[in-house]
């Protein structure tokens, strides 16, 4: 659901996607892949920014293959670029045959069930492999791998255009396994001779590039996010979001704040009633009390109103949530709407304040914001 925003809109609340910022990202990533290439994962609707405007944007700056999960995902981004190759990760089952054919989708093989049937189904047409190095989600094993590839009779039924496997630590460089996986995966890729192979996602892009592999599969780092523990990000940040205040009410010292009373105000305070919650994907979790989180982490969500912070009160609720604006000058709440995700408060902080990862927080952004996308050659 997109929308155009403007001071008049009925929404409340501002979703802007920088699609410039994707692609310079898109183009950093690919410059960081070579002697490979980067391809662009587009599976949950672009990670939630809208597949209909990212994908023609990437394709736009020179991007020919995304990477989906679902055959509905990839059915709804062909039109969007006809030619381009469209990889779907979760494999293929015989429900979802005549889709993935209609389409022209390249299901990562996953198992030798889906070998076979794609073999017996697939009518030659292309297809990948995918080889579990060591993270034990999908993915052929490395035996398997082997006896597929040499079994003659089965690969002369199947079209394979690319081998991958996914690094399941590479956000933390210095851990064993990405060793492991490393040697494991160019064992097996020299097993298929002529096969484009691939390896790195963001992380891994971000920490040692293509890895002597053909092509990269950069996801969340696209949408600005932090893929490496550790490091400062390198990424254009991508999502900025603000929510529209629809009252600022005095309470005094010694009143409580939102569902349950768990937060009881120490001072005479004024709050700033935002028209956002979780059901926009503003999670609860970063309530500012009540929630047993807060024991492990102290510190909940803040909004930032002219580059002042103000933290969210007690808990978020499913359409507003409280905001201290004590300290807040007045001039800084006259614009009437609270940064929620931007320049003050990152993405990956917002995450952090809710104990999970930044893939969350973008999945999880609800339709009943006005989105307005920056660039990509579109207003």
């Amino acid at each position: 659901m997109t929308g155009r925003t403007d001071n008049g809109d009925v929404r409340g609340g501002r979703l802007t996607i920088d699609l410039d910022a994707i692609v310079a990202n898109w183009r950093d990533l690919d410059r960081r892949s070579r002697p490979g290439r980067a391809a662009a994962v587009v599976k949950a609707d672009a990670y939630g920014l809208g597949v209909d405007r990212v994908v023609p944007a990437l394709a736009s700056a020179g991007c020919d293959s995304f990477f989906v999960a679902l055959p509905q995902e990839g059915a709804a981004i062909r039109p969007l670029v006809p030619e381009a190759r469209i990889s779907l990760l979760n494999g293929v089952h015989a429900g979802a045959m005549d889709e993935t054919i209609k389409a022209r989708l390249i299901p990562v093989l996953s198992s030798m069930e889906q070998a076979a049937l794609w073999a017996a189904q697939g009518g030659g047409r292309p297809c990948a492999i995918q080889v579990d190095t060591g993270m034990n989600r999908l993915g052929l094993t490395v035996d398997e791998t082997c006896a597929l590839a040499g079994d003659d009779a089965l690969r002369a039924k199947l079209d394979v255009v690319h081998v991958m496997s996914h690094f399941a630590c590479a956000d933390m460089p210095d851990h064993p396994l990405n060793r492991q996986q490393i040697e494991s995966f160019q064992a097996v890729a020299a097993m298929l001779e002529g096969v484009e192979s691939s390896l790195a996602n963001s992380a891994g892009i971000l920490t040692g590039g293509a890895y002597g592999h053909a092509m990269t599969r950069p996801g969340i780092a696209l949408y600005g996010g932090e893929a490496v523990t550790g490091i400062a990000n390198p990424m254009q940040p991508v999502v900025t979001l603000k929510a529209r205040i629809l009252q600022i009410r005095s309470a005094a010292s010694g009143e409580t704040v939102s569902y349950g009373a768990t937060h009881r105000l120490g001072r005479d305070s004024r709050i700033a009633i935002a028209s956002v919650g979780y059901a926009d994907g503003y999670p609860r979790a970063g309530s500012g009390s009540g929630i047993p989180l807060r024991d492990a982490i102290t510190e909940g969500l803040a909004g930032y109103l002219g580059g002042h912070r103000a933290p969210v009160l007690g808990r978020v609720t499913m359409d507003l949530t409280c905001f201290d604006v004590t300290d807040v000058p007045d001039d800084a709440l006259a614009e009437g709407w609270i940064e929620l995700i931007g320049p003050n408060m990152p993405l990956d902080d917002v995450a952090r304040a809710c104990g999970t990862i930044g893939y969350e927080i973008l999945t999880s952004l609800g339709t009943r914001y006005a989105r307005h996308y920056r660039g990509g050659g579109k207003a």
